[in-house]
């Protein structure tokens, strides 16, 4: 078989956890509050502390043909193995010439928000080591030079967060996955100092911070009786709001150094909104007592965008600058490219000058985590 012309790095791709994750590494004493799989008519459910919740089909349709797409729970039998079997994944996306991967997670949610609602907050803390462990010793093990360690963090705690991400870096982490909208979550906004251990040690140890549209729990939804496709159409809403509110925030002012990665937002609204965003800050920045930094200046400096497949964006990308576009799977989504990585890639890049599709496809995103693909971390 050929080998793939495109080399490719994957900045948005999702974890379904098998069954073991938690059960192998927390203390049985929590027993059922502990989140299992259990069996009950015919399917699989996931249970922890009171909660019970079927796999989402949508979240697992990769190798699936579109007409057996649904949003029906699933086993795990019904998914292909990649899913959640890491030997499996690698297998998958080695065969689309995919040879990076940031994983996210699927139950913990992304951002960790779910584990951010256990009430018993010791618990909670295991959990997220549990999840981080599993990352680094088992599914990154697994293929270390493709699988680029994404973990999570006790969003409730942040001087206990800053302490797991810095443990997490020493250990290879390479990106932490926070919510693009805390306030939905009960938590502060990035106006408060209450987040200012997690991206202290984001900054110290160089981890990106991956945040990923719906990471705040919601989506933006004006008709609720509506085709749930509406708010899925609207995601990139949430990716604009996080930009421009960090962008404003003292986030980057405080930590000139941090690294930002809006994921699954797309790219094309990217130059209209920052355009819009300093125009209103330059507009009312002096009775805001705000300093002279442009959100166009921080995006520049501290956050990049990630696309699947986007050919408008890609129009205004040196608006954008070539240098802040990342491509991602989605892998095993509804929305990714795979198994088809290759032919889409070039559908919409081929035609682009070889350093930009070097850029888009790879180059961009190994400066950005410090991976070398085909080889790991750097």
């Amino acid at each position: 078989m050929a080998s793939p012309k495109y080399r490719l790095f994957s900045v948005d791709d999702h974890i379904i956890e098998p069954p073991n994750v938690w059960i192998d590494r927390v203390p049985s004493k929590y027993g059922d509050l502990i989140p299992h799989v259990i069996e009950e008519d015919g399917r699989q459910y996931w249970v922890w502390e009171g909660n019970k919740i079927p796999q989402m089909g949508l979240n697992a349709v990769a190798g699936k043909p579109q007409e057996e797409w649904n949003t029906e729970p699933v086993r795990f039998s019904d998914m292909i193995p990649g899913c959640y079997d890491p030997v499996e994944r690698a297998k998958d996306m080695r065969s689309d010439g995919i040879l990076a991967s940031v994983c996210f997670p699927t139950l913990a949610g992304f951002g960790g928000r779910v584990l951010n609602n256990f009430s018993d907050k010791e618990l909670a803390s295991l959990l997220v080591r549990a999840y981080n462990d599993f990352i680094l010793e088992e599914w990154c093990a697994a293929a270390p030079d493709l699988f680029v360690p994404m973990i999570i963090g006790q969003l409730w705690d942040p001087e206990a967060m800053a302490a797991e991400i810095r443990r997490c870096a020493e250990l290879g982490a390479r990106a932490l996955t926070f919510p693009e909208g805390p306030v939905s979550l009960g938590l502060p906004s990035f106006f408060s100092d209450y987040w200012d251990p997690i991206f202290r040690a984001c900054e110290e140890t160089e981890v990106v911070v991956c945040m990923h549209i719906g990471s705040s729990g919601e989506l933006t939804n004006p008709a609720p009786d509506g085709h749930f496709i509406i708010p899925i159409a609207l995601g990139n809403l949430n990716a604009q709001a996080a930009m421009v509110t960090f962008a404003m925030s003292p986030i980057p002012r405080k930590f000139p150094n941090i690294k930002l990665a809006i994921s699954e937002g797309g790219v094309g609204w990217i130059a209209a909104a920052l355009e819009r965003a300093d125009r209103q800050f330059k507009k009312h920045r002096l009775h805001q007592h705000m300093d002279d930094l442009l959100p166009s200046e921080v995006w520049r400096r501290n956050i990049w965008g990630c696309m699947i497949d986007e050919p408008i964006g890609l129009k205004s990308r040196y608006d954008i600058g070539v240098d802040k576009i990342l491509w991602e799977c989605d892998y095993p989504h509804c929305d990714s490219t795979w198994p088809h990585s290759q032919k889409l890639v070039h559908e919409f890049l081929g035609e682009l000058p070889e350093e930009e599709i070097t850029a888009i496809t790879h180059g961009n995103a190994e400066k950005l985590f410090r991976w070398k693909i085909g080889v790991g971390a750097v």
